[in-house]
């Protein structure tokens, strides 16, 4: 296989290649310049010689090269350089994609969603009357890029599919995305214009109410209902809402039956757009400066894939705003002056000398040097979800920790078990992994501890199971070993729960720590490819890996970062990072393009916070703690809605808890402990810290446990 092209290098004497956009084991994907015309473009490569791999290339030129429409994205350029690859030179779009807008300004205004709803539609429909017709089969928030000039795109052809009479050819794997793609999609009936106008619906949807609408298979099985629009969103028309409904109904004949017709009721739905003309066009998205005052850094030219502290958009000025600023200015100043005169008072009152050793004593515990990222760095706002079960959050003080070597609290004497079948849809069960072997092997066992069954069976071991959403498959890796901290020579695959369809992926060896999307269609994971240990995204459509997290010219940020776990929607990744200033593990949160990276839990240095898991809820993280770099450590949970209060709470009955994962129906958390630091055992308990109990007792090693997700269909 060939090498990745240099940068400064030039391809096919024309395209200069500037950066590397993404690579995967397929190829990679550049930003180049086009010498010919002055230009940037997106160079795509294959680099498999494979009849197959080739054929579904070529295709994909083929469908791309003859569009020619101001909302689709141009191929202008296909070859073939002798063994070292094919590449498809395409347009290079810059600006946001609708899921990045939704998480800047959490939903979309009506008018605007009905303007980005038009402009689909007109791509849509002329992808579907092309002969043959084409179906784009992924349309989703981020499929939809708008331009810093306020255009709007439909991208990504990687699941186009091209219908020809009763036959159809894809350039790619079926894939679905929960909540955007209609029945259908997953296997039940053929795929047609009308599966796009269902998922163009869903992505509305999600874009006017800030959530993701309940899936459509499920919905089809009867399993759930879709939320009404104005139940989510109350301020949406009844108009618009009625129209995106009917376009995510169950039944294809129930929708609109072309893109068009969907169009028309979009755009009558709003007084604004009902006699739009032209090309529909959307606010641009803030453009941020070159550089910072104080020396941030400046996002990369892609808008994504890397760490970057992006400045915040500065609203537009008006009379309105100014003297609501003013007022609000007013109130704080003379607030602060009664304040301080009451602090005074109270100061020098008789009680005054035992309120101040009282708060002298709380701020002894609770004290911490706090390290102050950039003004203008906030974390990416995630999509408003709706809690599967509140999770009761205990009083975020520092409370007295074990030291590192204490005994396991008991448990509580009341014996309540999660049965198999665990109420809230979840399985009941755990992916786990045992030494019973002889070699680490990864098993699925029932949270009552029953009916354990042995998944894999690799020579080298098998450890770090994480579920697809879907519930039916597994990725991890191998080697393992025993269980360590590291796994430098691992790789990752996948794997039916049954045992069945194993597969490497295509991740450089020494990834690990791999972590399915809510979506299915990325899997985030540990490598040390840059010389430090960095988070790195894997799209399972095209095997494209992109960085997500980098060492930063800015002693502020993480120098290397680990344990990736995604936000319940997909849109935040919270991670552990290693500060460049007092060698500390802390808790990150960003964007899954890599943005926004902000330091959650504020600590002393002497406390070290690693391995994080966001629940179900969408709001609670978990994680360890320790005292410095010592192996044992307790439970914490953080409140991310309050992130405002940078402090965590210990969880009750949680000593020695690493390796947290909570239930999907936010019940109980399971998780690793050991009570002399050489054996280990998964235990569970409620998310309420109660009911601690050791699930497994066989003398082997057993660690690792993550929870099955969803109900067998």
């Amino acid at each position: 296989m060939a090498n990745t092209l240099e940068r400064g290098s030039l391809l096919h004497k024309r395209y200069r290649i500037v950066e590397i956009l993404g690579q995967g084991g397929m190829g990679s994907v550049y930003r180049a310049v086009d010498e010919n015309l002055g230009v940037d473009v997106a160079v795509k490569e294959n680099l498999f010689t494979t009849d197959e791999y080739a054929r579904q290339f070529r295709l994909e030129a083929v469908i791309l090269a003859n569009l020619r429409h101001a909302n689709l994205p141009r191929v202008t350029d296909h070859f073939v350089i002798g063994e070292q690859g094919q590449y498809l030179i395409m347009d290079y779009i810059e600006g946001e994609d609708l899921r990045q807008r939704m998480e800047r300004i959490a939903s979309i205004s009506e008018e605007e969603a009905v303007l980005i709803g038009a402009a689909m539609c007109d791509a849509l429909q002329y992808l579907h009357t092309r002969k043959p017709s084409i179906i784009h089969r992924d349309v989703k928030p981020g499929n939809v890029r708008i331009t810093p000039d306020g255009h709007i795109y439909l991208v990504d052809f990687g699941l186009a599919k091209l219908v020809k009479g009763s036959q159809a050819t894809t350039t790619g794997a079926r894939a679905m995305t929960p909540g955007y793609s209609p029945p259908e999609q997953y296997g039940t009936a053929r795929t047609d214009p009308r599966t796009d106008v269902y998922s163009l619906g869903a992505t509305l949807y999600a874009a006017v109410t800030g959530i993701i609408p309940e899936d459509g298979l499920a919905r089809a099985m009867d399993n759930v209902e879709l939320t009404p629009v104005r139940k989510r969103n109350p301020k949406i028309s009844r108009k618009l809402a009625t129209a995106i409904e009917k376009a995510m109904a169950v039944r294809p004949e129930d929708r609109f039956q072309s893109a068009e017709d969907f169009k028309q009721a979009l755009l009558t739905s709003n007084i604004k757009t009902q006699r739009l003309e032209g090309n529909p066009m959307v606010e641009p998205p803030p453009q941020a400066p070159e550089t910072e005052e104080d020396g941030t850094l400046k996002p990369s030219a892609n808008g994504g894939g890397k760490p970057v502290l992006l400045p915040p958009s500065k609203p537009r000025k008006n009379k309105k705003a100014w003297s609501k600023s003013f007022w609000i200015f007013i109130s704080f100043f003379l607030s602060t002056i009664l304040l301080a005169v009451f602090s005074l008072a109270l100061f020098w009152s008789p009680i005054s000398q035992a309120i101040r050793d009282l708060l002298a004593t709380s701020t002894a515990e609770a004290a911490g040097t706090l390290i102050t990222l950039p003004t203008g760095t906030t974390s990416a706002e995630p999509l408003p979800g709706t809690a599967l079960v509140p999770t009761t959050l205990y009083t975020a003080t520092k409370t007295s920790r074990p030291s590192a070597t204490p005994a396991i609290s008991q448990a509580p004497t009341e014996t309540l078990l999660p049965t198999a079948t665990l109420q809230g849809g979840s399985y009941g069960q755990l992916a786990i992994v045992s030494t019973r072997t002889g070699t680490p092997q990864i098993f699925i066992v029932n949270a009552d501890g029953s009916n354990m069954k042995q998944v894999t069976n690799l020579p080298d071991g098998a450890c770090q199971p994480d579920w697809a959403p879907d519930g039916l498959r597994l990725v991890f890796i191998s080697p393992c070993e025993k269980r360590q901290d590291e796994y430098p020579d691992a790789k990752i695959y996948t794997i039916n729960a049954d045992g069945s369809e194993l597969t490497e992926l295509p991740v450089p060896e020494g990834g690990f720590e791999p972590v399915w999307s809510p979506d299915g269609l990325h899997i985030a994971f540990t490598s040390d490819l840059s010389g430090l240990y960095q988070i790195y995204l894997l799209n399972l459509a095209d095997n494209l890996i992109v960085p997500l997290t980098e060492k930063s010219a800015d002693v502020r940020l993480p120098d290397w970062s680990r344990h990736p776990a995604f936000s319940h929607t997909g849109t935040q990744i919270v991670y552990t990072g290693h500060s460049q200033l007092t060698g500390a593990l802390q808790i990150w949160v960003m964007s899954d393009a890599g943005r926004g990276n902000t330091r959650l839990v504020q600590n002393d240095v002497t406390f070290w916070d690693f391995q994080p898991t966001w629940a179900p809820d969408g709001r609670t993280i978990y994680f360890s703690e320790t005292s410095g770099p010592q192996a044992l450590g307790w439970l914490m949970q953080f409140d991310y809605e309050n992130r405002a209060d940078p402090d965590a709470a210990q969880v009750q009955n949680g000593n020695f808890a690493t390796d947290i994962s909570v239930s999907p129906d936010m019940r109980w958390l399971a998780f690793e402990s050991t009570e002399d630091g050489l054996h280990y055992d998964v235990f569970l308990m409620t998310s309420e810290g109660k009911n601690r109990t050791q699930l497994t007792t066989d003398p082997a090693q057993e660690f690792d446990p993550a929870w099955r997700l969803i109900p067998v269909p």
